[in-house]
């Protein structure tokens, strides 16, 4: 027999305006099965927080040329590109951070991913890294690609405990304190780096943003607003590339997380 599938509403009591929708799927290799919901989730209220950032825009009242007065509505037009990048590999047997430098298979994957941003050939706009060495060394070698775009270093990207996993992982335990500390100051980076364009800003902005795996995990929880305890579930290789776009609306789409396509295999590595 072929599979057949139907779709039967069936009214709750007397006077009511909702119902229940059974949807069943039936074929020979299978029992039947049902499925209810109220009829109510076919509408989906908004979860998203529109005024994530505190920037959503308010129509305001204002003198137009003609003496009239009008409504305008003041928005951005343009998008915020955000291009994280994890460092490359690195000594991890280092006992302080100058000596966890990149071994010789990060600096290569650095350089791949140096490469592929001047193959992509997007207008960035700078270049901002961690104060660790990893981060300094890969955004050293990747800027000799795009050797026109401004660099600066930022200590609120650097590595860090940014807020307790969920669920908890046995092996990695920091200090609660770290968690305190850690957490405020990435929670400060990604204010600092995660915006929709002012109105004023004419043009579409791409910034490369070299730091670790723990901040770009958490910065994209934040910024899709899943649960940020999540972030530790989010594998992410070396040098590999995550795209977040900020639109004028507010909306932010995630166009790839921890691409690493153009390496090599030998090269795809997370630890």
């Amino acid at each position: 027999m072929s599979t057949f599938r139907y779709l039967t509403k069936i009214s709750i009591g007397i006077g009511t305006v909702g119902g229940i929708y059974t949807y069943y799927g039936f074929d020979k290799r299978s029992k039947v099965k049902a499925h209810s919901f109220s009829e109510s989730t076919f509408e989906y209220p908004s979860k998203w927080d529109f005024n994530w950032d505190k920037r959503e825009r308010e129509k305001k009242d204002i003198k137009l040329n003609s003496g009239d007065e009008g409504e305008v509505c003041v928005k951005p037009k343009a998008i915020r590109h955000l291009i994280l990048i994890r460092h490359g590999q690195y000594n991890t047997a280092g006992n302080c951070d100058k000596e966890r430098i990149l071994t010789e298979l990060g600096r290569d994957q650095a350089a791949m991913t140096g490469k592929r941003l001047k193959e992509l050939d997007f207008p960035y706009t700078n270049l901002v890294h961690s104060t660790m060495a990893r981060a300094i060394e890969t955004a050293k070698i990747i800027s000799e690609y795009i050797p026109h775009v401004p660099v600066k270093e930022c200590m609120l990207l650097e590595e860090g405990a940014p807020i307790p996993p969920e669920p908890p992982v046995g092996h990695w335990k920091p200090p609660h304190y770290q968690f305190h500390q850690d957490g405020a100051r990435i929670e400060a980076a990604f204010r600092k780096y995660f915006y929709r364009a002012d109105p004023k800003q004419e043009t579409d902005t791409y910034t490369v943003v070299v730091c670790h795996a723990n901040v770009i995990r958490y910065f994209v929880c934040r910024a899709l607003q899943y649960p940020a305890e999540g972030w530790l579930r989010l594998s992410l290789k070396h040098a590999s590339i995550t795209w977040l776009s900020i639109l004028p609306s507010g909306r932010v789409l995630l166009r790839c997380y921890g691409d690493a396509g153009y390496m090599p295999p030998y090269a795809l590595t997370t630890s």
